[in-house]
């Protein structure tokens, strides 16, 4: 009998033990990313850029709310946020008390999906399955029905009144110290095809000491048209850097079509011979309905930029 159900017991065992892992630790093992990218003009000094995405606020999170905040420690330069702050209806409050102190310094923001609409339960294999079939979002899926629509424009109230600028298919220029210009292009979610590269076509502006492409979803058409427009720098979240990964072999899925390899950190993007670098944020919250994730903490991060020429780095 023993040699009968044994190894099914081991083998239900070894995943319970895993999921108690990934949902009740993983998910507050939050962590900060550094990396190092040369995108700066000869002569500019350093510059620090906080990136925080994915933060899927549901109530009462107060151990990734006082994780937020401390984050202001950094004394970054800026701040871009790339998107899906909510996960809860009545999560606006909560998110712009976590980064309120971020929001002293100067700073930037674009939307995903969650912040427009309120996330829906599904059985996570469908990601595998749209993985297989080439879907993702509403990308040749049919639109969204029955969905429940969050306070987002609560949210971008708070962020204007602080002064981020709303990058929702628009540029923005921000100064930070040193009377350093930095010019900022964002779009709106590729995910749900709100994005209109149209409307921001053109490639940097020869006035700005530096631009920087904004997005929420690391969609290839749009890393295209930022890299084919010579953007130096591509700003991104949304895969969650794949959440449930293999241990030595990394994510299965980006919830999107960008490849795995590049599912998270600092790579590039190569588009009618110009080449971009990539960073995809893994984000630091999950969707209320999987709030779990395994090899694959909860993350901000940190980029300084330097000078072009010099060398790429990266820490945790």
């Amino acid at each position: 009998m023993r040699a009968r159900y044994g190894v099914p017991l081991g083998i239900a065992a070894a995943g319970a033990a895993g999921l108690v892992y990934a949902a009740g630790f993983e998910t507050r093992s939050f962590r900060l990313r550094r990396v190092t990218v040369p995108v700066l003009p000869a002569g500019m000094p350093p510059l620090r850029v906080l990136q925080v995405s994915d933060i899927h606020m549901v109530g009462g999170q107060r151990k990734k709310q006082r994780w937020l905040r401390s984050l202001a420690g950094l004394r970054p330069d800026f701040v871009i946020n790339t998107g899906d702050n909510l996960s809860d209806t009545e999560g606006v409050p909560e998110v712009l008390d976590a980064l309120g102190p971020l929001m002293e310094f100067p700073g930037a923001y674009v939307f995903g999906s969650n912040d427009y609409y309120g996330p829906k339960l599904r059985n996570p294999a469908r990601y595998l399955l749209e993985k297989a079939q080439g879907r993702h979002g509403l990308n040749g899926n049919p639109p969204a029905v029955d969905v429940v629509h969050n306070p987002w424009e609560d949210l971008r109230d708070g962020f204007d009144a602080a002064g981020w600028l709303n990058l929702t298919n628009t540029r923005g220029t921000l100064k930070v110290e040193g009377g350093v210009s930095i010019e900022l292009t964002g779009l709106d979610d590729p995910h749900i095809k709100r994005d209109r590269y149209t409307e921001v076509a053109g490639g940097p502006s020869r006035s700005a000491d530096l631009s920087i492409g904004v997005v929420h979803a690391p969609y290839l058409r749009v890393l295209d048209a930022f890299a084919a427009d010579d953007y130096p720098l591509v700003l991104a979240g949304h895969t969650h850097g794949g959440q449930l990964c293999i241990p030595f072999y990394g994510a299965l899925v980006t919830n999107c079509d960008l490849d795995t390899d590049r599912v998270k950190g600092l790579s590039t993007h190569t588009a009618e011979g110009r080449t971009a670098y990539l960073h995809v944020s893994a984000g630091c919250g999950t969707n209320r309905y999987t709030p779990v994730r395994f090899a694959c903490p909860p993350e901000a991060t940190l980029l300084t930029l330097v000078e072009r020429g010099q060398e790429v780095g990266g820490r945790e």
